[in-house]
């Protein structure tokens, strides 16, 4: 199975902005502490020849945990509680989204995530194949022009590294509002090598047992669309 592209190859866009609004004096401090929770050597200029992490270096035995693009944080950081005893890495190109972490990574005291503030793909690149335990992607861009739909993160380019990282039998959540979404997720996710781990009508409809509802989850809900959550599994162990 294909893993990425080519380093120089040309990527498409996965994501949106990378910035909003002004951030506030407390934000632009809590940006300070990529220094000791940054994942370093996922940067394409800091290690262009794109070796990989050294994941015991970071979190020793601990099984990793990978969530794609995490918004504001409140998930990441509510596993990362549960779950003390997992090392959680993420990526997020949206600069106050990883300010908003940061905020909540200082307020619970946390210690076991490690966070790339760019691209999931460049992290993707350097994660060691079968490292990852589980991986969320959670409402994520969904792109809605049909145009744009290549640009999702349920298509090739982005689902086969991502099959390559995951250990056997390894967990991937999605979870989304957008029927379209859904529709293409179970289209190109099993595709990918994933098997659909739904065995009644309602699993797609009810969340995770340890789901925390995120703030895109609030408004989707809000205004009258309903979340759909998918779970597939890597076959083996």
């Amino acid at each position: 199975m294909a893993r990425n592209p080519p380093s120089d190859a040309p990527r498409r866009n996965l994501y949106g902005r990378a910035r909003g609004r002004g951030l506030r004096a407390s934000q632009k401090r809590y940006l300070d502490d990529l220094v000791q929770v940054g994942l370093a050597g996922v940067k394409r200029d800091e290690n262009p020849g794109r070796q990989k992490l050294d994941l015991k270096a970071t979190f020793g035995d601990r099984p990793v945990w990978l969530e794609v693009g995490f918004g504001g944080g409140e998930h990441l950081v509510h596993q990362a509680v549960r779950n003390p005893g997992v090392g959680f890495v993420a990526a997020e190109t949206y600069v106050n989204g990883v300010a908003k972490l940061l905020g909540k990574v200082r307020s619970a005291g946390v210690e076991n995530i490690r966070i790339h503030p760019g691209d999931a793909r460049d992290l993707m690149d350097v994660l060691p194949d079968l490292s990852v335990a589980k991986a969320f992607l959670l409402y994520p861009d969904p792109w809605p022009k049909k145009k744009h739909y290549r640009r999702r993160f349920v298509t090739p380019e982005y689902l086969d590294p991502l099959f390559s990282i995951l250990a056997p039998g390894a967990q991937f959540r999605i979870s989304t509002d957008i029927p379209d979404y859904v529709r293409q997720a179970m289209e190109e996710v099993p595709k990918a090598g994933f098997v659909w781990q739904a065995e009644r009508p309602d699993d797609w409809r009810k969340p995770w047992g340890d789901w925390l509802p995120t703030r895109y989850e609030q408004k989707a809900v809000r205004e009258g669309r309903t979340p759909t959550y998918l779970t597939f599994g890597k076959p083996g162990a």
